[in-house]
């Protein structure tokens, strides 16, 4: 039985490596808002075209146009035998659409990552992402493991910036953990350790949900 998952966690949480790290594994698509909206747009579909409208005027896009896009990619082949939701559901929402969607006997598995805020500002205070392809580069890398290219500081992530995004997180995202919170299917992962580390906690994690449920 494949497993369906939402990754959580705040900015510099390293939710979007280990989502990707574990969709790689288990051999199922990793869905990422920001992926999935910019193949949204590329694509030309109904939702594509209304969200880059949207995007274009400078303005979030609305739960009922990410919902539509993000349950449009789940239909797909690929995503049958499971997925990683990374960035997806944002909001309360969002999160209620996601349940009315989903059926089947697979659970809907929810790992929040959660790490120190002191911790996530110096993370992000000296993050280099890929000034070609977005990767963010692993410590001490000189170019991007990906594709080579060269290394850069993501503009939103100077000090004052940084601050604002976690208190935005805090204030806004964190009820999508609270709504998660009270279901067997919820855990939570110390992501203040070594990644190698943080990949084995999240397995263990899910499978933990997936023993009790077989």
């Amino acid at each position: 039985m494949g497993v369906r998952l939402v990754m959580l966690g705040p900015p510099g949480a390293g939710k979007g490596t280990q989502a990707e790290r574990y969709a790689r594994n288990r051999g199922i698509p990793r869905v990422s808002t920001g992926d999935i909206l910019r193949d949204a747009v590329q694509s030309g579909s109904e939702m594509g075209v209304a969200a880059k409208i949207v995007m274009d005027a400078g303005r979030l896009v609305s739960d009922e146009i990410m919902i539509g896009i993000i349950t449009e990619r789940l239909s797909r082949p690929d995503a049958a035998d499971g997925f990683v939701l990374d960035g997806f559901p944002r909001t309360v929402g969002q999160a209620e659409a996601l349940d009315d969607w989903l059926s089947g006997p697979a659970p809907l598995v929810v790992v929040d990552i959660e790490v120190p805020e002191e911790t996530l500002v110096r993370r992000l205070s000296t993050r280099l992402i890929c000034s070609v392809c977005g990767t963010t580069a692993v410590p001490a890398a000189s170019v991007c493991a990906k594709c080579g290219g060269a290394l850069t500081q993501r503009t939103d992530d100077d000090l004052e910036v940084i601050r604002e995004r976690l208190r935005v997180y805090a204030k806004d995202t964190r009820s999508i953990v609270e709504f998660y919170r009270r279901r067997s299917t919820f855990r939570s992962v110390d992501g203040d350790q070594p990644q190698e580390q943080v990949a084995a906690d999240i397995a263990s994690a899910i499978a933990s949900v997936e023993g009790v449920r077989q």
